[in-house]
Order: C-alpha cells, then structure tokens, then sequence
C-alpha cells in the first residue's frame, strides 16, 4: 500500500528549498526528495553566487520580474537570518566608447525592469573606483551582491523543518506515474502517491516529464529539450585586484567572462560557455587561452601565471547555442493538463537571487 503524502518538491536546490519553504510557511505539508547525499551540489553549488539587480532581461518576463522581487527577499532574508553576504556593487565595463551605447540600452532595460540606481561612470571614474580596470566607460550597479550560496540553503532547510517539512538526501525518484489519486512514484524501495509534485529538478526536470508522460501515456505538452551550458571558473591566487564585481558588456549565451570576489576577498573569473551533451564536471584546462583574452580586455596587467582552475557548473538552458532570450518556464495544471504537477525549466541565472520570489510565485499558484 502506498503512503500518501501531500506535495512533494523533487530536487533540492536552492530554488527547491525555498519552494518547500514557501509552501511549509503557508501551513502545506511539505516533503523534499533529493538523490544526492546532500543539498544543493549541482548548479546551486556551481555558480557565481552572485545576488543580481535585474537589470537584462525584458520587462515583464519571470526572470525580470522575479529577479527583481527575489533580490529584495534575498537581502532582507539574509539579514533576518545571518547568511553571509554582502552589496558590493558590481561595475559594467564597455572596452570601446563605441561600447557606450549598449551600456545605455542595459540601463534603459534595467529601468523598464524597475531598476533605478545604476550610474554612469567615465573611464577616469571608473580607474578612480578600480585602478587596474581599463575601459572606455561603464555603469555602476550598486545593489548587486555576493553570497554564501551554502549558508542559503543550510538557512532553507531548517525553515523547512521547523514549520514541519523535511529534507531527505539520497531519495532518488524512480517510477513516477499519473494515477487516479494524483501521482505516484517510488523513493528508497518504497511506494508513494501525493497530491502535487513540484519538478524542481534542475539538470533533470526534462528527464522527470518524459518519464511520467512514458509511464502514463501522455504526451507531455510543452516539454522543452535541455540544452547544457557548461561554464568554467579560474581562481586568481593572491589578492584580488578589485573592489567590486567586474563585468564585461554581455554576450549570447551568457555575461561574459566576469570577476568576481567572494565573501573572503578573493577573485575568481568566469564562467565561459561551453555546450556539452552530459552532465560532467571535468575541467578543461586549454580553456586558459580564451580567459586570458577575454580578461585581458578590461584588465590587461592580467598575470596570467595566478589563474588556477577553480570547477565548473552547468546551466540548464532552454535555447542553445545563438538563441535568444529565454525565460524561466514554470508550467501548471493550466499550462500542461495534469492535476497538481508544477514543471521548473530552465532555472538559471537569475536562479540564486530569484529563489525566493520563485517560491512565492509557486505558493501562489498552487
């Protein structure tokens, strides 16, 4: 006989704990499964840890508006909470002055999305804030920030708990079906049925859907394939030359090749992008070459000797290589056709900042 459970959040990464938070905090009976042995060690582990303003992506999309919403939670969170952070502001550098125009699109976007604070810096400005960055002009972010991703989800997973929840590790999810009483699965040899599945299984949402659509005979509508964006990081050894986060114009697939600082003061460059087809997280050290360049043009005294491999992370994007913008997609009942499973595709960046907000969305809509 199976055991019946309410809602259950596969996959717990930080964008699954803080949904499991949201609804526990909402008085729902909340159980997190999660196959690895602890929380957390794919793309929430794997990143920048960076806390984003919200200043890309088009107006009125998810990740714009929960980025934007997710930040004001985030700081206030970690205040509330004593999770390491801090706003430490992050500069976007043009190399050209032909790059000024872009900059200003960035802060025109950045505004449409509610963000207001951005200043325009001169290249003499900008030496005055960061001697060693060469560029020909730039703005300033100032309440972007860093972040202790660990102590994020250590701080979510005891939410969760004391509102009654759990977090079980090493609980795979095999066999998942749609059944007459919601949707049943199997979790450490034993068999189980809730009543919402929340899919926020990150690398492996995709692979979730096809298997409840094979096992149920349905055909999954709107299931969007997976495309991996591997990134590399390369830590710089000694002490970092910046004060701030610093960040080239953006490109296709990503931000570009940025430094950022970490909460003990040392520098790390990346991620680059790199399009895999399996889940690996070997480091490609020939990668040195392309960072070289790509740091080289806004910090040319670059000592290319103190870049060191660091690890690697992957994106689950939903559009590869020279795609557009494409959002976060977060699918319901409405959206899909079966009773209480909720589908999160291609929560990258702004996933981190935007955890809470998602989680408020989430509880929301349920």
């Amino acid at each position: 006989m199976s055991e019946r459970l309410e809602i259950v959040v596969v996959g717990a990464g930080v964008v699954g704990l803080a949904i499991a938070r949201a609804l526990a905090l909402a008085g729902r009976e909340v159980v997190v499964l999660e196959s690895e042995v602890q929380v957390g060690m794919h793309t929430s582990s794997r990143n920048s840890e960076v806390i984003h303003a919200g200043l890309y992506y088009p107006e009125d999309s998810l990740k714009a508006r929960l980025c934007v919403r997710g930040k004001e939670l985030l700081y206030a969170y970690c205040e509330q909470h004593a999770v390491n952070h801090k706003r430490i502001g992050k500069l976007i550098v043009a190399p050209t002055v032909g790059g000024a125009d872009r900059l200003q699109e960035t802060a025109h976007q950045a505004a449409r999305n509610g963000v207001n604070d951005l200043r325009f810096l001169s290249a003499e400005e900008i030496r005055s804030l960061e001697p060693d960055v060469v560029c020909g002009s730039g703005v300033f972010s100032p309440s972007t920030g860093i972040i202790d991703s660990h102590e994020l989800m250590m701080a979510l997973h005891a939410d969760i708990e004391a509102c009654g929840g759990s977090v079980v590790c090493n609980g795979e999810v095999t066999d998942v079906q749609v059944s007459g009483q919601g949707i049943s699965f199997r979790s450490g040899g034993e068999q189980f049925e809730c009543k919402t599945l929340v899919n926020s299984a990150g690398l492996w949402a995709q692979d979730l859907v096809s298997e409840i659509a094979k096992r149920s005979r349905w055909q999954a509508p709107l299931l969007q394939p997976a495309h991996l964006a591997k990134g590399h990081y390369f830590a710089y050894r000694g002490k970092s030359p910046f004060k701030h986060l610093v960040y080239p114009l953006p490109f296709d697939g990503g931000l570009g090749i940025h430094a950022t600082n970490d909460l003990s003061g040392a520098v790390r460059f990346g991620p680059d992008v790199t399009w895999v087809d399996a889940i690996k997280y070997d480091f490609d050290e020939s990668r040195k070459s392309v960072f070289v360049e790509a740091i080289k043009s806004y910090f040319p005294d670059l000592d290319k000797s103190r870049l060191a491999p660091a690890y690697t992370g992957i994106r689950p994007k939903l559009a590869g290589r020279g795609a557009q913008f494409t959002d976060f997609n977060i699918q319901f009942e409405a959206d899909h056709g079966v009773p209480g499973l909720v589908n999160l595709y291609g929560i990258e960046s702004p996933g981190l900042t935007a955890c809470l907000a998602i989680g408020e969305y989430v509880q929301h809509n349920l």
